[in-house]
């Protein structure tokens, strides 16, 4: 029987790394947010797919009830302020939980700063060191990884929201400000238009597709963590809005209520996140999956491989397949192993259909390995 030999890979010429990015269209209507379960007179925070904690520092939203087998977590919602906001105060609901978040979220996202290592504030475009852009009162809205997969792609994302009254948040606008607002990082894509940012990765400014210009300096309203999957949304969005709040006890429908600024600190913060569910319309983006292959490129020389290590290969010590002695050999190639430096089988890759091997040719074959 023929013994059994193996070809040893080259690294600098037999292999190469190379990554595929895949993209999937998330689309997450206001329905799913706010409007699909339990009808329009349950109290908003008490749908079977909103999850409050005890802790009440944020809110988790499912597509489903969230008691279901079939529940998916979409993504997380929370608010606050930096302790130098003039909502910040002591006697306030949940001030110091309200500071905490914003602290904590900044460490993460923006790291620390000056030689006191005090929390960053965060600003509608971090690029600038002028501070005339700081956002000090803001909502944060976390997604899920199993929706974001390694991160959002840039330039895709898009969220429309409520600006208009309590009732009638995309329609009812006032002289200062429509009733509604659609805000992308239009600015954004893979090859510019984003920032790096500690150990957050890149982001985008969040701008308004119905009024700023997109260009270098103007206003954004808010900013996304590409590889976090967090939006930070400034306050001063709902600044014109005719209740932004409703109150503890909020429907669906309803007519007045709180200014952003009265609810900010005299309502929790599921309270506020339950109003800023009652104004998003519409949140799209693309999601990435980050593919990494090796391909090695295995090569079958002319007087290699020609016989065949299977025992069925040979009887009685000839080689089946010849019938005179003179005649070329031949085998075929049906797959191909990989081992390490000790002759241990890693991998195995199985060809479609038998490859005819001998020694009139060379082949060589294309593996990857995904992970």
């Amino acid at each position: 029987m023929p013994v059994q030999n193996f070809e040893t890979f080259n690294t600098n010429t037999d292999t190469t790394t190379t990554t595929t990015l895949l993209h999937e269209v998330v689309p997450l209507t206001g329905t799913i947010l706010s409007g699909t379960y339990g009808g329009a007179t349950v109290a908003l925070g008490s749908e079977g797919n909103i999850k409050n904690f005890s802790h009440g520092m944020f809110q988790a939203v499912y597509d489903y009830p969230y008691l279901s087998s079939s529940a998916n977590h979409i993504f997380d919602i929370t608010m606050g302020y930096d302790e130098s906001s003039v909502m910040s105060a002591s006697a306030y609901t949940q001030n110091s939980k309200k500071i905490n978040m914003y602290n904590q979220i900044s460490q993460v996202l923006l790291g620390y700063t000056g030689s006191n290592n005090t929390t960053e504030i965060f600003e509608s475009d971090l690029s600038f060191a002028d501070n005339n852009r700081q956002m000090k009162e803001v909502f944060f809205i976390n997604f899920s990884r199993l929706i974001t997969k390694d991160q959002i792609k840039k330039g895709t994302f898009s969220i429309t929201l409520g600006t208009g009254s309590w009732a009638n948040p995309f329609t009812d606008g006032t002289a200062a400000i429509s009733g509604s607002v659609t805000l992308g990082d239009v600015s954004a894509s893979d090859t510019g238009g984003t920032n790096n940012k500690g150990n957050s990765g890149q982001y985008g400014v969040l701008y308004s597709s119905n009024g700023d210009d997109k260009h270098l300096g103007a206003v954004g309203h808010g900013l996304i963590f590409y590889q976090a999957g967090i939006i930070v949304l400034t306050a001063s969005l709902f600044t014109s809005s005719i209740g932004f709040n409703s109150g503890a006890t909020a429907t669906k429908s309803g007519s007045s209520g709180l200014i952003v600024s009265q609810s900010m600190i005299s309502s929790s913060i599921s309270g506020n996140c339950d109003a800023l569910r009652h104004r998003i319309k519409n949140i799209s983006f693309n999601n990435t999956t980050e593919i990494n292959s090796t391909i090695y490129f295995c090569r079958v020389p002319h007087a290699k491989f020609n016989y065949s290590s299977n025992p069925t290969y040979t009887n009685g010590s000839k080689v089946r397949v010849k019938t005179i002695a003179s005649d070329t050999p031949v085998s075929y190639i049906t797959s191909i192993g990989l081992y390490n430096s000790s002759n241990e089988l890693l991998a195995v890759a199985k060809l479609s259909e038998p490859l005819k091997k001998d020694p009139n040719s060379e082949i060589t074959l294309r593996v990857r390995l995904d992970y």
